[in-house]
């Protein structure tokens, strides 16, 4: 007699065993859970082949994974984990619900078992690392606390009445909607008109109710008039005192060369910016004053924000004003100078009030109509095919690019799409579907209305101050590190595959021919062509590509941007090149760089992969020598 089944569903398994985790590890399994074991199946419910089985009593642990905000390659997007022996199964639900059930079924049925843990780690093993703890041995004690009486993403459940003291009660109910108190509140960016039935329209300035975070690019919300649906998680922030970027004083990603460009641009007495300092997690006043300022003209001020070491901690411009948060310092000194040059008058923001890209145009729409898209004007050609101007629905300007056949397997490029829609970064140009029914497949992206940085750069030579050009390799660095803290590689970073848009923001582009790894190199086929003169020695002696190897090729983005746009080794062919890289020989410094910045290039030039910065420590890096007055005078 088969064992009575309490659930039953089509779940996703990812692999337990390979190292190398791609989107072909997550395999669909049927799962069914019985009294007395978690069995899984290959093929469908009424025809189906076992493929694992793990008994209830040899399970520790059983709860929800906290992703992070990163990526999971496979359509569901909750994962829960499975704690037995040594191993860890990871299983992801299609939503919240059916994860809260298989939770909630299996802590009932392991609430007996010996050796349930007292702690465990909330987050994914990925690449020989705890991502919750950095913890580098699989076996290590866990980081939190587990709650084996209920899902840690909601309050422990009560008892049930009358059967507290039973040894089987039955399950607990799959809890519904949480009390209004733990409810999150987000204020919207930037008016979102809403592309399908099921979008959800945002009004700057409004506040909405976030219901579910169907991914990282997309939630479903609810607005004050009782409305539901889904909306760009980038065009909200979080509705909290110490979140500033809900405030039009507050100007995220302004640096102080920009900060002074647009104060001077305004050349109002009093106004000013709050921007990040360069650095992490501090703020600086940027003012425009011309009080006092003589034959030499009006002047900016930047004063930093301060903290006491006191608990609780208090921020001041001037010590003899303390304030318990940084928007209550703004609006006293908005009506007090207090030490001040001058009162803080008139608050400036970035220029560009429109939103940013989103990732595809709805949630879940990568497949495109062809039949939305109007052709326009030819913008160029390049290793993969045409590219040209282009309309979707007739209001909303995008770059198509027609893959030309024999150009890449265009089967797996279908594929790697669905996965490189959900990059989504500032910096990065976006990727909003595919047409890939019909022939030639076309890619729908962000339009980048300046086109390429190379021809950008060599078009207007001789216009440009070394502050401009620093922050033109900030942006792709930035780029870059998003890139490298999802584990892609671009393999071909160089400044004709950075475009430049008209609020002169420099995107990285093209990263989405490069192939998806979680183990941080790719090991090309033989033969595999790669751009030589931007590829350190482990690409063109052994074809190893890795976020190493990107960082080599940012260096020799830097210093084509600090030329402006000169061809580096052009005097040089291919197999010279790597007979003088081999032999130790590297670019020389551009004019325009200083000192400190050619520093940088060469670390990201050491022979030794190991011994390169990260796009995280680059990024650092070169902030510091940006905040370097001395660089606008090199």
């Amino acid at each position: 007699m088969s064992a009575v089944q309490l659930l039953q569903e089509t779940l996703i398994k990812r692999s337990q065993q390979k190292k190398r985790t791609s989107p072909l590890n997550y395999k669909e399994r049927v799962f069914v859970l019985t009294k007395t074991r978690l069995t899984y199946y290959e093929g469908k419910p009424e025809k189906k082949f076992k493929r694992g089985s793990v008994e209830l009593s040899r399970i520790k642990c059983v709860e929800i994974v906290k992703n992070g905000g990163g990526i999971i390659p496979c359509q569901n997007k909750y994962p829960f984990q499975v704690v037995y022996d040594t191993n860890t199964l990871y299983v992801f639900a299609p939503s919240q619900k059916s994860r809260s059930l298989w939770v909630l079924m299996l802590k009932h049925e392991i609430q007996h078992n010996t050796g349930v843990l007292l702690k465990f780690h909330p987050q994914f093993w990925l690449e020989g690392v705890w991502l919750c703890c950095r913890q580098a041995d699989k076996q290590a004690p866990g980081c939190e606390e587990y709650n084996l009486l209920g899902d840690i993403s909601r309050k422990p459940l009560p008892p049930i009445p009358g059967q507290e003291n039973t040894r089987r009660p039955r399950p607990p109910p799959v809890p519904q909607d949480e009390d209004e108190d733990d409810e999150e509140v987000v204020v919207a960016l930037y008016d979102f008109p809403g592309m399908e039935p099921h979008d959800l329209k945002l009004v700057r300035g409004g506040e909405y109710v976030i219901l579910e975070k169907c991914d990282v690019n997309w939630f479903r919300a609810r607005n004050e008039y009782g409305e539901e649906g889904y909306i760009p998680s980038n065009y909200v922030t979080g509705k909290t005192s110490g979140n500033l970027v809900q405030f039009e004083w507050y100007s995220k990603g302004v640096n102080r060369n920009m900060a002074e460009e647009l104060l001077r641009k305004e050349d109002k007495e009093g106004a000013f910016i709050v921007r990040d300092s360069s650095h992490p997690s501090t703020y600086t006043v940027s003012l425009y004053t011309k009080a006092g300022s003589g034959e030499g003209g009006p002047m900016i001020k930047h004063y930093h924000i301060k903290e006491t070491r006191s608990t609780p901690r208090k921020f001041y411009l001037a010590e003899k004003h303390l304030f318990s948060s940084i928007p209550e310092l703004i609006e006293y000194h908005s009506h007090n100078g207090a030490g001040l040059a001058a009162r803080l008058r008139y608050p400036v923001g970035k220029q560009d009030k429109s939103g940013p890209s989103t990732a595809g145009f709805s949630y879940e729409m990568w497949e495109i109509n062809p039949s939305e898209l109007t052709f326009m004007k030819e913008l160029g050609s390049g290793q993969y095919g045409q590219v040209r101007l282009g309309m979707w629905r007739s209001r909303h300007k995008v770059a198509i690019k027609a893959i030309k056949e024999g150009a890449m397997y265009e089967e797996d490029f279908i594929e790697e799409a669905k996965l490189m829609m959900k990059l989504s970064h500032p910096k990065l140009v976006q990727l909003y579907g595919v047409c890939s029914q019909q022939r030639p497949i076309y890619i729908v992206t962000e339009f980048m209305q300046q086109g390429c940085l190379v021809n950008y750069l060599r078009q207007r030579r001789g216009s440009f101050s070394p502050g401009l050009l620093l922050e033109m390799c900030l942006d792709v660095c930035e780029g870059m590190e998003y890139l490298e803290a999802n584990n892609f590689i671009h393999r071909d970073l160089a400044a004709r595959n950075c475009l430049m848009n008209d609020a002169m923001v420099v995107k990285v582009s093209d990263f989405g021919m490069a192939r998806y790894v979680l183990d941080n190199q790719y090991t090309s086929t033989k033969g595999a062509k790669f751009p030589v003169k931007w590829s350190p020695p482990e690409v063109f002696n052994y074809c190893k590509f890795s976020s190493k190897s990107d960082v080599w090729s940012y260096g020799v983005l830097m210093w084509e941007v600090f030329t402006e746009g000169q061809m580096p080794f052009d005097q040089s062919l291919n197999h010279e090149v790597v007979a003088m890289v081999t032999n130790g020989h590297r670019l020389f410094r551009p004019k325009m760089a200083p000192p400190a910045l050619y520093d940088i290039m060469q670390l990201c030039w050491d022979n030794r992969p190991e011994e390169r910065p990260s796009f995280s420590q680059l990024y650092l890096m070169l902030s510091d020598v940006l905040e370097d007055d001395g660089i606008s005078s090199c």
